[in-house]
């Protein structure tokens, strides 16, 4: 399990992206890259860092499902998701 302050963190910036984001898409348009600079760097959505909804882990994420493989092999196993099954050939 992640650090509490690691996804607090992630949280925090995805927070501070939806703040600045039409803001961001207007300086964009503009092409005023000196306004853009003097914007917070967590208002760039490429700070935002996608990480499993139960666990907090950030390596091996599935976006399909929004957690970590580990997990989703957990749930997938244990017949948590629907639709999901394990190969057999």
């Amino acid at each position: 399990m992640a650090k509490k302050s690691w996804i607090e963190r992630n949280q925090r910036k995805a927070r501070t992206v939806k703040k600045y984001a039409a803001l961001r898409a207007e300086l964009k348009a503009k092409g005023d890259y000196v306004g853009l600079t003097k914007l917070p760097r967590d208002a760039s959505p490429v700070r935002v860092v996608n990480r499993c909804s139960l666990t907090g882990r950030r390596h091996g994420y599935l976006r399909k499902f929004g957690c970590s493989r580990l997990t989703f092999r957990e749930m997938a196993l244990s017949g948590r998701i629907p639709g999901v099954t394990k190969a057999s050939w």
